[in-house]
């Protein structure tokens, strides 16, 4: 797996103090800073230093980074990478810390781009809170943009289906999650499955009638007349062949 490109981004006084104190716990993070505060103590990160304003360096950041984590406002971030967003499968992770370093904000690209999962990992680096929006994270149920990432499982639906289905499931709909490859270890929570997800090992004892959707972990061709039968409630997983 290709190690994720980090930056930590400081252009106040209160907000470099804090980010140094993280960058300490991250050293393969790059710390970049305006020239205002380029007279930092030796680290062992790499250091940019950007010359004028931030935001005409906000361009070449989103390019170069995989998680941007600002010690900047939330309001002053928003509108700083509004004019470079295109898309949830292309844009970075953004997150905000504040001042105080007690919350860390995933802003963008909480679930494909890891920003949620990154903000967990700093919270804890800094004893801080990961305040997370998402609603599978807030109610502790099946990402389904992302179910068996870690995992090699590739995701292959219409967006529209992913879309529709993310939202049966956050509803609590009934589910139906059919596992007939790949490792079952899916479920990574501490919390149970939520009780509106409903597993089978076998598509075929799936009475469709009861679900509002279906999620599919199989190595199957799936025919064309069964993904229009099913319209958008379908969302299918294809693990590694080898971990079938």
């Amino acid at each position: 797996m290709t190690t994720p490109r980090i930056a930590l981004v400081g252009i106040t006084k209160h907000g470099v103090q804090k980010l140094l104190q993280l960058a300490d716990k991250l050293p393969e993070a790059e710390v970049v800073v305006t020239e205002k505060f380029a007279d930092l103590p030796p680290l062992a990160n790499p250091v940019r230093v950007l010359a004028g304003a931030l935001s005409a360096h906000i361009g070449e950041l989103f390019a170069g980074y995989d998680q941007l984590v600002f010690f900047v406002s939330l309001g002053a971030v928003v509108r700083l990478i509004a004019p470079h967003l295109v898309s949830k499968d292309e844009d970075p992770g953004v997150l905000v810390v504040d001042d105080s370093a007690r919350f860390v904000i995933p802003v963008l690209s909480g679930h494909v781009g890891g920003a949620n999962a990154y903000a967990e990992h700093l919270a804890a680096l800094l004893g801080a809170t990961a305040v997370l929006t998402t609603a599978s994270d807030v109610g502790k149920t099946i990402p389904v943009d992302i179910l068996g990432r870690e995992l090699g499982w590739r995701v292959e639906a219409p967006k529209l289906n992913i879309t529709r289905v993310s939202a049966h499931v956050v509803n609590e709909e009934p589910i139906a999650f059919v596992q007939e490859a790949g490792s079952r270890s899916w479920w990574t929570r501490s919390t149970p499955l939520p009780a509106n997800i409903h597993c089978f090992e076998r598509f075929e004892d799936v009475d469709l009638d009861r679900y509002r959707a279906v999620l599919w972990v199989t190595h199957r061709e799936i025919a064309p007349e069964l993904w229009a039968k099913l319209e958008e409630r379908l969302v299918v997983y294809r693990p590694p062949e080898e971990a079938s």
